[in-house]
C-alpha cells in the first residue's frame, strides 16, 4: 500500500492511497478538526481522472466542516472517495485496504456511508479500523442514514415554505424530486403524506417510473427537468445541478434537496437571490444523516430519540440562515457560510 501526501492549502491533511493488490485508488481529505474529529462519508465513483476526484473530495470535505459546524455535531469535516466502477472493483479485500487507509489518519478522520457505499461495505472497512460510523444495528451502529437525511430535509422544507410562501403547509405544494434513490425516494413518500403534489425524475428512468406507479406520483424525463414550473425543486442526486447552463431556465420558487454541492460555483447562489429563488443551502438542509451517525461517537453511544431531536433542529438552523440573509442583504449560501464560520471562530477563541 502506497500512501502519498497531497499538499492542499487550507486543508489539514489530504492523502492518496494506491494499493495494487486490491485495486484501491482513493483520496481522503480532512479539511478542519477545530470542532472535533473529521466525520464524513465515503463514496465510490468512476471519476474520469484523479484531478476530478480530488476536486470532488475537497468540495465535499469543506462542506462537511460547515455542515457539522451549523448542525453543532461537535465534529469537524472530512471526506473520502474511491476511484473506480463499483460493479467492477468492489471486494472485501478492497474495503479492508480502505480501512487501513482510514486508520492511517489516527482517528482524525471517521468515515461513514455515502454514494455507492453500503453498510456491508463499511462492515469490511471496520475489520481494519475502528473509525467507522453508520454500521448495522447488530454491530452497534445506527444503520442506514438515508431515512434520517430524508427526515431532516423534510423538516428543513418547513422553514423553506414559511420563508417563500408564509406558511409551512405542504398541502398542494408542487415538489419536483430529481433522484429517487434511498433518500430522494423516502422524501417523496414523506412529502406526499404531508399533502404535497410530488413529481419525480431520475437518470434511471425505470426507478422513477416504478416509484411513481407504486405511490401515485407524477413522473417526468430527467433531461430538462430543472425547467419545470414548480414550487420547490429538490435535487437529490449528484451536485452542480445549478450552473451556467441551467440557472436561467429555472422556474421554481425555492430549491431544497439532499444533494451535496448543488451550486457549481458560489456566484450561482448570488444569482439565485437576484432571481428571487430561495435556496436552502445543501449542507444545512441535508445534515440529518451526519447528525444521526455523529451520535454514535458521542458520550453514551447511539441514542435514536436524541438523534431525532437534533435532526429536527435543521428547521431552526435554516430559519437562522434565512434571517442572516435578510438582515445582511446577502445570499442564503453566503449566510450559511457566515453562520458556520462564526461557530468555528467561537470554538477557536475558546481553545
Amino acid at each position: 500500500m502506497d500512501i502519498t501526501e497531497l499538499p492542499v492549502e487550507g486543508y489539514e491533511r489530504v492523502a492518496r492511497c494506491r494499493d495494487e493488490a486490491t485495486g484501491l485508488h482513493a483520496i481522503i481529505a480532512v479539511h478542519d478538526t477545530t470542532l472535533g474529529p473529521a466525520l464524513g462519508g465515503m463514496r465510490m465513483l468512476p471519476y474520469a481522472s484523479e484531478d476530478e476526484a480530488l476536486f470532488d473530495v475537497k468540495r465535499l470535505s469543506k462542506g462537511m466542516t460547515y455542515k457539522s459546524a451549523v448542525a453543532q455535531t461537535g465534529l469537524g469535516g472530512g471526506k473520502s472517495v474511491i476511484i473506480g466502477e463499483p460493479a467492477e472493483l468492489k471486494s472485501p479485500a478492497l474495503f479492508q485496504a480502505m480501512g487501513r487507509f482510514v486508520d492511517s489518519f489516527g482517528g482524525k478522520y471517521i468515515t461513514a456511508e455515502d454514494m455507492n457505499i453500503g453498510i456491508a461495505d463499511l462492515e469490511e472497512v471496520a475489520k481494519s479500523t475502528k473509525h467507522v460510523t453508520g454500521l448495522s444495528r447488530a454491530s452497534g451502529g445506527s444503520g442506514n442514514p438515508s431515512p434520517y437525511t430524508a427526515r431532516g430535509v423534510v423538516m428543513g422544507m418547513r422553514a423553506v415554505l414559511e420563508e417563500a410562501f408564509g406558511s409551512d403547509s405542504f398541502d398542494g405544494r408542487s415538489i419536483l424530486i430529481q433522484g429517487v434513490g434511498a433518500v430522494g425516494g423516502t422524501m417523496a413518500t414523506m412529502l406526499k403524506e404531508r399533502g404535497a403534489r410530488i413529481i419525480v425524475c431520475d437518470l434511471n428512468e425505470k426507478r422513477a417510473r416504478d416509484l411513481a406507479t407504486e405511490h401515485g406520483f407524477e413522473v417526468v424525463p430527467d433531461k430538462g427537468h430543472h425547467a419545470l414550473e414548480v414550487d420547490v425543486y429538490a435535487p437529490c442526486a449528484r451536485g452542480a445541478g445549478v450552473n451556467d447552463q441551467t440557472i436561467g431556465e429555472l422556474r421554481c420558487k425555492a430549491i431544497a434537496g439532499c444533494a451535496n454541492n448543488v451550486l457549481l460555483e458560489e456566484r450561482h447562489g448570488d444569482e439565485l437571490k437576484k432571481m428571487g429563488i430561495l435556496y436552502a443551502p445543501d449542507y444545512v438542509i441535508n445534515a440529518g444523516g451526519i447528525i444521526n451517525v455523529s451520535i454514535e461517537v458521542g458520550p453514551g453511544g447511539y441514542d435514536e430519540p436524541k438523534a431525532l431531536e437534533r435532526i429536527d433542529r435543521i428547521y431552526d438552523n435554516l430559519k437562522e440562515v434565512f434571517a442572516i440573509s435578510r438582515e445582511e442583504g446577502i445570499s442564503t449560501h453566503e449566510a450559511a457560510d457566515r453562520l458556520a464560520e462564526r461557530r468555528l471562530e467561537q470554538a477557536r477563541a475558546k481553545a
